[in-house]
């Protein structure tokens, strides 16, 4: 198991380096998506759920996204945009694992995999519910399911499990932080409700809780819907 568990820790290693290298480029899409998603309607959707997609390997701030649903489309739709995000970064996180289960047959003896196999059909869809709002270890996880002989059904269960949660209270926390005047109450009751899964985030990075609370501060205030102008002019 030693030759698994390292190549486990390659993969969170190659998406830190990837996630690390991109964001140093300043992808205005990936640091702030609210320009993109300010107007609302399909084309926030679409941005919204495609970026949640595309965190498998990019540094996508999700938790913004999640956020900016909530704020713009309202608790229940929000959160159902989220989940479809977050099921189909997990279905593509599989889908590569299953793309690469060859390489994985080729470093590692029979026996090993076998065990690894049995793990992961005990414990895989646990782990999956528990490392989706945890960035790096989700997209791992999620490759290592699709390296095994886990079910796409099972995985996809997995991963719509572990996601409401986080989806939920983004969803909540944005709905309710669209009517507030103030950008400083909408900051506070954004970083208390979603405060949980960022003290998740800082166990693999101490600077990118900081990072999104920054993002939400300066960013949320472009997602607010616009309002309707009085007809009369008043």
């Amino acid at each position: 198991m030693k030759r698994y568990l390292l190549i486990v820790c390659a993969i969170a290693a190659f998406f830190t380096a990837l996630f690390l290298a991109v964001g140093a480029l300043g992808v205005p899409i990936l640091s702030d998506p609210a320009p993109w998603m300010r107007r609302g309607g399909i084309l926030a959707a679409s941005v919204g759920v495609g970026l949640l997609v595309a965190d498998v390997l990019l540094p996508v701030p999700s938790s913004l996204v999640m956020v900016a649903h909530g704020a713009l489309f309202g608790v229940f739709a929000g959160t159902l945009l989220s989940l479809a995000g977050s099921l189909g970064a997990g279905l593509f996180g599989f889908w590569l694992g299953k793309r690469g289960g060859r390489l994985l047959g080729r470093v590692m003896t029979p026996a090993e995999r076998e065990r690894a196999d049995q793990l992961l059909r005990r414990w895989g869809a646990l782990a999956i519910v528990l490392t989706r709002p945890v960035p790096i270890l989700a997209e791992t996880v999620a490759i290592m399911a699709g390296a095994s002989s886990m079910g796409a059904a099972r995985v996809a269960l997995a991963v719509l499990a572990g996601s409401l949660p986080p989806a939920l209270v983004y969803a909540l926390a944005g709905a309710a932080a669209a009517s507030f005047q103030s950008t400083a109450l909408v900051f506070v009751f954004v970083i208390l409700a979603a405060g949980f899964f960022w003290m998740m985030s800082r166990l693999l990075d101490p600077f990118l809780g900081r990072r999104e609370a920054q993002s939400l501060a300066n960013s949320f205030s472009n997602l607010r819907p616009p309002r309707k102008e009085n007809s009369h002019g008043d």
